[in-house]
């Protein structure tokens, strides 16, 4: 099960990976207002980016029903990966706070994996740096019982393992150079917002430059994300 908040945050170079293992999905459109399907016929769910933020349950009710569906997965030991807002919502429903950063962290940036993560199922034959797509402002706490698996200079829990096999990962290493084009032209308004302290031209040449490296460690992280699908 694919959970998707908005049209232009979807997943990305996942898809091809998922289609190449021919593994089946099935995307739920929450921004169309679908409804979140039982978790019987799934053996995992992945929740993908959106704009808004985890404590907006009234402006959009749909983050209500993820809470329960990922607390019930999480009961289940169900694997779940979730990227940004989906990260935000695995840490919140796990009992972990969600705040707003300091800053932005919107760009390219060195991600670095902890020595917990040399030994996780999910960050198997990764460096211990590497180069990742971010666009977040809030952050979140290390569930009670979680193990942080990575950080940034501005972001220090970038990524974590509650539970049997949930996954939060801020940072964006599903994006392909065309989706970052993509989402240069979705958000204009909010980087217009941020005029001199983001360059959207500054974004689109780091893709063109750094998108191949990244879709690189996207394909051993999916490949690893299936490995715990049964």
């Amino acid at each position: 099960m694919v959970l998707q908040h908005v049209e232009c945050e979807h997943l990305g170079v996942f898809e091809g990976l998922l289609i190449r293992r021919d593994i089946s999905y099935r995307y739920v459109k929450l921004y169309e207002g679908e409804s979140i399907p039982d978790l019987g016929p799934y053996s995992g769910v992945v929740l993908l980016g959106g704009p808004m933020n985890v404590y907006e349950e009234k402006e959009h009710p749909f983050l209500r029903q993820e809470d329960k569906l990922i607390k019930s997965a999480l009961r289940r030991g169900m694997p779940l990966l979730g990227v940004c807002l989906g990260a935000q919502l695995i840490a919140k429903a796990a009992g972990a706070r969600v705040y707003r950063g300091r800053q932005k962290e919107i760009g390219w940036y060195t991600l670095y994996l902890t020595p917990e993560a040399g030994s996780d199922r999910l960050f198997q034959g990764l460096n211990a740096e590497m180069t990742v797509f971010q666009w977040h402002g809030d952050t979140f706490d290390i569930p009670d019982g979680g193990v942080r698996l990575a950080g940034s200079s501005l972001f220090p829990n970038q990524a974590f393992l509650v539970g049997a096999a949930a996954y939060g990962l801020q940072f964006h290493v599903e994006v392909s150079a065309e989706m970052v084009r993509e989402w240069v032209e979705c958000y204009r308004d909010e980087l217009a917002a941020l005029s001199g302290s983001v360059d959207p031209e500054a974004l689109l040449r780091d893709a063109d430059r750094l998108a191949a490296g990244l879709n690189v460690n996207a394909s051993r992280i999916c490949e690893n994300f299936v490995s715990l699908l049964k």
